[in-house]
């Protein structure tokens, strides 16, 4: 049987390997991986980085729309608290899994791209905090860590919550010194600091930056991934794929038109595209918009021309990382490839039932607010830039096929893998 073309083409521009990424620093990525799991840093002391980026859950949660500050558990699991900590709303965009963002291609991060490498406001980055993010942060991720820490919903709390939430609500910046001192204030990371700083010689230099940096390097090293069937593959062990995914590999490179926006090693261009994906959630709002709605790039830009676009994601070991969408619309793969198929379409039959959300009886009405406003989403269809392509179901299948090639094999379990126990002594999630 003759090999699909796609078989036979040079595939080294999706060649991913150890160069692609920053050298570890083995002691800031250790102490990385604890800050991430210590509830410590968020502002009731009672989540963490890892409960919604989970080793469990592929460094994920499983869900469409999580509950951040307020909840209580783990991925479909997770259930919303009442009382003081009665949450407002959901999470306004999937929580996505953290595989190879220390990539040394990858300038933006978020699905709108807000945190960028830009020099912009002289520290390096165009971030929420302008130019009071701190200097002296060694990269892109780290600094991107450092905002789930004060954002209201994820881990900051509200004001009457809390004094972290009260500082963030005069100024961003204000609250990363409360969480210094939080930190400074347990013993047990004096040493781990010392260990991974030469300017940390006690625990009074700690600083949000080096918590930052930690942070980054964990994440930078822990989900590494790129010894998967089809890097086996591309590297000349001819039967690492199946006949099935060659198939389908020579659909995503040609009739599918997939590697028009999902190229190069990650699986992606780092654009920017409006898919008419279906809206539901708070989605992430601007301090005007009146209605729950998610503007996508537009929301950062201002530029019309970007509304409803959202960054495409890479596709390595995309299987495991359900439900799909900025906003988890699609329960699973197939669900997710019609629809770029055929957006429009697959927009007006979208089942909403396929939405994993936690059950909040206070915030169950709003979730689906959206369609009912009519003009809004005329705006949503009209913005559609992808053109409409034709697969059969087998042909689905084969693609199906070709994606799970894209799953790597040890890393997937994360590097270092969670840890039982923080320095602070809080529960690890």
């Amino acid at each position: 049987m003759a090999l699909p073309a796609a078989a036979n083409e040079n595939l080294t521009p999706f060649k991913l390997t150890a160069k692609d990424f920053p050298a570890i620093n083995e002691n800031t990525a250790r102490l990385g991986r604890l800050l991430f799991y210590d509830p410590i840093l968020s502002g009731n002391q009672n989540i963490s980085c890892g409960t919604c980026h989970h080793h469990d859950m592929a460094g994920a949660d499983a869900v469409s729309l999580g509950i951040g500050q307020g909840g209580e558990g783990i991925g479909t699991e997770r259930v919303a608290l009442d009382g003081v900590q009665r949450i407002k709303k959901r999470m306004p965009r999937n929580t996505p899994a953290l595989f190879n963002l220390g990539a040394h291609e990858i300038k933006r991060l978020m699905a709108d791209g807000r945190i960028s490498e830009d020099p912009i406001f002289g520290n390096r980055f165009n971030t929420p905090a302008e130019e009071f993010l701190p200097l002296g942060i060694d990269s892109l991720l780290a600094a991107q860590s450092l905002f789930p820490l004060i954002g209201e919903v994820e881990m900051g709390g509200s004001p009457e919550q809390n004094e972290v939430a009260v500082a963030i609500n005069e100024r961003l910046d204000y609250g990363w010194p409360l969480l210094v001192a939080r930190v400074r204030s347990v013993a047990g990371y004096e040493p781990l600091f010392v260990a991974a700083y030469d300017d940390v010689n006690t625990i009074q230099d700690i600083t949000i930056t080096h918590i930052a940096n930690a942070l980054g390097d964990f994440v930078s090293a822990e989900w590494r991934s790129f010894d998967s069937p089809f890097d086996r593959y591309v590297s000349g062990e001819r039967t690492a794929l199946s006949a099935r995914q060659l198939a389908g590999m020579d659909l995503f490179i040609g009739k599918g038109g997939c590697a028009s926006c999902h190229s190069g090693p990650l699986f992606t261009d780092h654009q920017f595209h409006a898919l008419a994906v279906p809206p539901f959630g708070p989605g992430r709002i601007r301090r005007f918009d009146l209605q729950n709605r998610d503007v996508g790039r537009m929301g950062e830009s201002d530029d019309l021309a970007d509304a409803y676009r959202f960054r495409t994601p890479s596709l390595r070991n995309v299987e495991l990382t359900a439900p799909y969408g900025h906003n988890g619309a699609y329960a699973d793969l197939r669900g997710i490839i019609k629809h770029h198929l055929d957006p429009l379409a697959e927009l007006s039959s979208w089942d909403r039932n396929q939405v994993e959300l936690a059950d909040v009886s206070w915030i169950n009405h709003m979730d689906f607010r959206v369609w009912d406003d009519r003009l809004e989403m005329d705006r949503f269809r009209a913005a559609v830039d992808i053109q409409k392509t034709t697969l059969s179901e087998e042909e689905i299948s084969d693609l199906i096929a070709f994606l799970t090639a894209l799953t790597g094999n040890k890393s997937v379990e994360g590097r270092l893998g969670r840890p039982d126990a923080v320095p602070s002594g809080l529960p690890v999630d």
